[in-house]
């Protein structure tokens, strides 16, 4: 059998068996794709090291497709190609687990060092700012408000909050999303997220299911009439919170992930441990929980202050 089958068998099994998005799914076609373009092999056994060196030459030697765009042409970033490497490990490792002979061992592929990710925040000011924006003068105003509210409450991703269904039980304060992979866990309603769920669910004049719809131009029209669901996109709300932070005056770059790190540090800077905070996020590993240490860090100059240098004088 030859590559093209085994990646159609992989990616099949990645969605099937594995239980990834279609999301996912489609990456891991783009990033082995790209891989079997580039080295033009037909069987498994003729993928080897010295091929793979190759790749990620070639890999680092690319522009990416938003500077091709652009005026300044930059090359991938290195976090980039790692997702391409991470594809093709999870392709060898398939193969291998299917007792596929001379398949390169996938562990000898290393990824490129990459410096520690800088997180995006804004103030709890401007967080504040953005969170009182819309209003609840209208349908529209009434939705984002419940929208951004239920971020700040829950931290939940963009795709996590649009699968959301009508049917939420707001009589308790919390409920379980299912997450990546199909992870399920338990997040938690303020106060304030219950009450804008309850007005905007109340205003509601449409039958959709998903709990955060279209509303049309006004902010009053029901489109019960429209066909197909409702439902709004992650692009969509990733719109809405950007057209918010600039109705603040803010000049950040705010988003919803922007929000889910608010969430994070909050959580932290209030005395959470991160095992707690990991388990909200619905975050498989603890080290991508970790990125948020530097809230805790802050605290070492009173720590050093308080305690460094106590000798009897």
């Amino acid at each position: 059998m030859n590559l093209l089958e085994w990646k159609r068998r992989f990616l099949e099994y990645t969605e099937i068996e594995k239980g990834r998005s279609v999301h996912t799914v489609e990456n891991y076609d783009r990033y082995i794709s790209r891989f079997l373009e580039y080295a033009k092999l037909e069987n498994p056994e003729d993928i080897n090291y010295e091929v793979v060196r190759e790749y990620r030459l070639w890999l680092n030697r690319q522009l990416a497709t938003e500077a091709r765009r652009g005026v300044l042409a930059t090359t991938l970033k290195k976090r980039t190609q790692n997702y391409y490497l991470i594809a093709l490990r999870a392709f060898l490792k398939y193969m291998m687990r299917q007792g596929v002979e001379g398949v390169m061992s996938p562990e000898k592929i290393e990824l490129a060092k990459v410096s520690e990710r800088e997180l995006d925040l804004i103030s709890s000011q401007d967080l504040d700012r953005i969170l009182a924006a819309p209003g609840r003068e209208t349908l529209s105003a009434l939705r984002d408000t419940a929208i951004l509210e239920l971020f700040f409450s829950t931290g939940l991703r963009v795709s996590e909050l649009c699968g959301l269904s009508r049917d939420l039980d707001l009589s308790r304060d919390e409920f379980s999303v299912r997450g990546k992979g199909e992870k399920v866990r338990v997040v938690f309603l303020s106060d304030t997220a219950k009450d804008a769920l309850k007005a905007y669910l109340l205003k509601r004049t449409d039958v959709d299911d998903a709990l955060f719809v279209q509303v049309g131009r006004g902010g009053e029209k029901s489109q019960a009439k429209k066909k197909g669901s409702l439902r709004l996109t992650p692009r969509s709300v990733e719109r809405l919170v950007k057209h918010y932070a600039v109705k603040c005056g803010i000049s950040k770059k705010v988003t919803p992930h922007v929000i889910r790190h608010s969430f994070a540090t909050d959580l932290l800077e209030n005395g959470a441990d991160l095992r707690s905070v990991q388990a909200l996020l619905g975050h498989a590993n603890i080290a991508t929980t970790q990125i948020y240490t530097h809230v805790t860090d802050s605290k070492l100059r009173e720590v050093h202050k308080l305690f460094h240098d106590k000798r009897k004088r």
